[in-house]
């Protein structure tokens, strides 16, 4: 509307009147502060046209005619470059269809979401560790929803060996997001659209740190890019007929963090994981701030989930009542413990130095886990191990990831009895066989490391646990001693 005259000639008056006109005043610079005091929406076309004329007049006629601002305030007040009714009315427009389109693509994000069931525990995706037949342990054992290893997009698409080997799935799968790392927006959306059929999110990368996320300009090292992923993330969330949804780190500045969080929501971003930490804190014993993350989850209006800082089903509700997020990830504990969702802990988390003799070990089992029902059978990493074996035959995977499990979930046992380790890694070829005699011979052996469910961790996973223990389960989970609390809280409360 011409009305945008009456402020833009008295500014540029009083700018002149004052000698402080110091070239042309940009558009973005009036219309900024702009906040017409007169209203000229009931003038026809006609009268609109005159009041232009004439305040153009004025106003180049307290100009000196040879001044340098002379030329600046002919280019300024030139009617032509202001936008005509029709192109601010088609201008309104495109703003209000795009607020509809945001609020449609936010109520569509929750639905899906619910749809889901809204799973709140969740295998992180990790390289070469979280493929098909782990994930399906983890979801025997609590998880409700996973990740893939993050793949290549570039090679998913253009080799199909590494697709067939690198990705598998199931039907009972689900809810299932797939990873894919990607500096490439038509490569990254070639990639998606093969997966997208066995998935319920195609996910970004923009978290890895790694060395190797450096060299290949992908991951945690996109955020040096952002105009990259915004356009990543756009050119998946036009063309696909699954949700997009992105997984994170921090900037060393909330603020950062936070405008990156509303960039990626804006872009067409579907869920957000947010892992607390910056590009630069690769070390775990580092505390990833939960405190970032509530802030993100108050930013934006779409899912987010929380990672960093879970070690135990106890961490998990703290995570989610401190962070307000919606479902938890996990990476490191869950490699050691895939039960970690249903409850159980490592010894090590039970006690001062994590090793007990069978018969100490198995009179302090009975205690944390005894019942109405009587004594349950310990689970311990051995176990979990022997029924990734039999999930792995079931559903085959390179020997490379199997090799890394049990590494991984025998980490404490081979400390004791570092002779198998040996023995294992002296093992070019690999057979189930060879591995589950290894197994029950290092299980023959004195020491055992035995996972514990906590009656704690059993009255969460039943949602019927009373607020006042919630309210010291902080003091609880500070504690070296968390059996003495449980005990303590079941006498107080029968």
């Amino acid at each position: 509307m011409k009305r945008w005259y009456f402020t833009l000639f008295s500014r540029l008056l009083g700018n002149i009147s004052t000698h402080n006109f110091h070239g042309p005043l940009t558009r973005a610079r009036f219309s900024s502060s702009f906040s017409p005091s007169v209203q000229t929406s009931s003038m026809t076309q006609t009268e609109e046209d005159v009041l232009c004329s004439t305040l153009t007049d004025c106003t180049l006629s307290a100009i000196p005619p040879n001044s340098p601002d002379a030329t600046a305030a002919f280019e300024l007040i030139d009617c032509s470059v202001l936008p005509s009714r029709e192109e601010e009315e088609e201008e309104e427009s495109r703003h209000s269809s795009k607020g509809n389109e945001i609020e449609r693509r936010v109520e569509r994000a929750w639905q899906h979401w619910k749809n889901l069931g809204e799973p709140k525990f969740i295998v992180a995706p990790m390289v070469d560790q979280s493929e098909l037949p782990f994930r399906m342990l983890c979801r025997k054992y609590g998880a409700t929803g996973a990740y893939t290893p993050m793949l290549h997009s570039r090679l998913f698409v253009e080799d199909q060996k590494y697709r067939n080997t690198e990705f598998t799935t199931c039907k009972e799968d689900r809810p299932l997001f797939v990873q894919f790392c990607a500096n490439d927006p038509e490569k990254l959306l070639a990639a998606a659209r093969i997966a997208q059929p066995y998935c319920d999110y195609v996910d970004i990368n923009l978290g890895c740190p790694q060395r190797i996320a450096k060299r290949g300009n992908y991951g945690a090292f996109l955020m040096d890019n952002l105009p990259l992923v915004k356009s990543l993330v756009e050119n998946l969330a036009s063309n696909l007929s699954v949700p997009v949804s992105c997984k994170i780190r921090i900037f060393p500045l909330l603020e950062d963090t936070i405008a990156y969080a509303k960039m990626l929501e804006a872009a067409g971003c579907s869920l957000l994981a947010v892992h607390g930490r910056t590009r630069d804190q690769k070390d775990g014993t580092i505390r990833a701030d939960w405190g970032v993350i509530s802030a993100v989850k108050k930013a934006v209006r779409i899912p987010v989930l929380a990672n960093g800082n879970i070690r135990h089903l106890e961490d998990v509700y703290d995570c989610l009542r401190k962070t307000g997020a919606d479902g938890v990830l996990s990476a490191e504990s869950i490699l050691e413990n895939p039960a970690v969702f249903a409850g159980y802990r490592l010894m090590a988390q039970w006690s001062d130095n994590g090793i007990f003799q069978p018969g100490e070990l198995l009179e302090k089992y009975e205690k944390v886990n005894c019942s109405e029902d009587g004594f349950k059978r310990p689970l311990d990493q051995a176990t979990l191990l022997l029924e990734y074996f039999d999930l792995c035959e079931k559903y085959p995977v390179p020997w490379r990831m199997i090799r890394a499990h049990v590494h991984r979930m025998l980490g404490d046992w081979f400390r004791i009895h570092p002779d198998l380790r040996q023995e294992l890694n002296k093992q070019y070829k690999l057979t189930f066989e060879w591995l589950r005699d290894m197994v029950h011979r290092l299980v023959q052996r004195d020491i055992k490391y035995v996972l514990h469910q906590s009656i704690l961790c059993e009255k969460l996973l039943y949602k019927d646990f009373p607020d006042e223990a919630l309210e010291s389960h902080d003091s609880y989970a500070s504690k070296s001693n968390a059996e003495h609390h449980c005990q303590s809280w079941l006498q107080r409360n029968g």
